[in-house]
C-alpha cells in the first residue's frame, strides 16, 4: 500500500486529487495538509512513501516544503502538481529534489501513474511539463537552444553505453525495476547504473538527469508497453 500525503490550498483540489488516488486500492491518503507548513509538519508525523504538493500554496509554498520534506523525511518522495505558465517554480522544484511533476489538468490515471512511479524510486515528469521545462531553457534563442543541447549531448556521450541505455529509459519515467527488465539486468546493477549516472552528470537526482536526457535527445520513443503504467 503506497501512502499519500496531499497539499493544496482549495479544498475542491485536495478532494479531487484525493478521489483519484482512492480509485487506485493499491493506494491510501493518509495525511491532508492546506499549506506547505502543514505539509511539512505531516509528512515528519506520518511518514508517507510520497508527498503530492501544489506548488503554489500561501506561507510556505510547495517548493519550501519540498525541500523541507526531502531534508527531514528524505524517504518521502515529493511530486509536484503544476499549472501552466509556471516554468519558473517547476525548474525551482527540481532543484531542491522534487522527483515528479504533473500538470493539474491532466488525465487522472497520469497522476496515479506518476505516484506510482516515484514511489517505486523513479522521476516522473508528466510530457507536458518535460516539454515545457526543455523548451523553457531553451527560450532565450535558437543559439541558446543549440548550446544547451550540445552540452548536455556531450555529457550524455561521456557515460558508457550501458548508462546511455539506463538513462534514456529513465527519461522516459521507468523505475529501477521496469528498467532491469527491459534491459535484462539484475536490479542492484541498475542501481548501480543510476547512482553512477548522477554522479556523471553533476546532478542531484533523478528528475534532473531525466531533463538532460530530453535535452540531449536521448530518451526512447515509447513503446506499445508504457512505462510509468507497466507495474499497475
Amino acid at each position: 500500500m503506497i501512502r499519500i500525503l496531499i497539499a493544496d490550498d482549495e479544498p475542491m483540489i485536495r478532494a479531487g486529487v484525493r478521489a483519484v488516488l482512492a480509485a487506485d486500492p493499491g493506494i491510501t491518503v493518509v495525511a491532508e495538509a492546506a499549506d506547505g507548513h502543514e505539509a511539512v509538519r505531516l509528512a515528519q508525523r506520518h511518514r508517507p512513501d510520497v508527498a503530492v504538493l501544489d506548488i503554489r500554496m500561501p506561507g510556505t509554498d510547495g517548493i519550501t516544503a519540498a525541500a523541507e520534506i526531502r531534508r527531514t523525511v528524505p524517504a518521502t518522495g515529493v511530486v509536484m502538481l503544476t499549472t501552466f505558465g509556471e516554468d519558473d517554480y517547476i525548474l525551482r522544484a527540481l532543484g531542491e529534489g522534487a522527483t515528479g511533476f504533473l500538470v493539474k489538468s491532466g488525465d487522472p490515471e497520469e497522476l496515479q501513474a506518476g505516484v506510482r512511479a516515484v514511489a517505486d524510486g523513479a522521476a516522473y515528469l508528466s510530457p507536458k511539463v518535460a516539454a515545457r521545462v526543455v523548451a523553457h531553457l531553451a527560450a532565450d534563442g535558437a543559439g541558446a537552444r543549440a548550446g544547451r543541447r550540445f552540452a548536455a549531448r556531450a555529457r550524455v556521450d561521456a557515460l558508457t553505453p550501458r548508462e546511455r541505455d539506463v538513462l534514456g529509459l529513465l527519461g522516459g519515467g521507468l523505475s529501477n525495476g521496469q528498467i532491469a527488465r527491459r534491459l535484462h539486468l539484475a536490479e542492484g546493477t541498475v542501481k548501480a547504473h543510476v547512482s553512477s549516472i548522477l554522479a556523471r552528470l553533476g546532478v542531484d537526482n533523478r528528475a534532473a538527469a531525466a531533463v538532460v536526457a530530453h535535452e540531449a535527445g536521448a530518451v526512447p520513443a515509447p513503446s506499445g508497453d508504457r512505462a510509468p503504467e507497466e507495474e499497475r
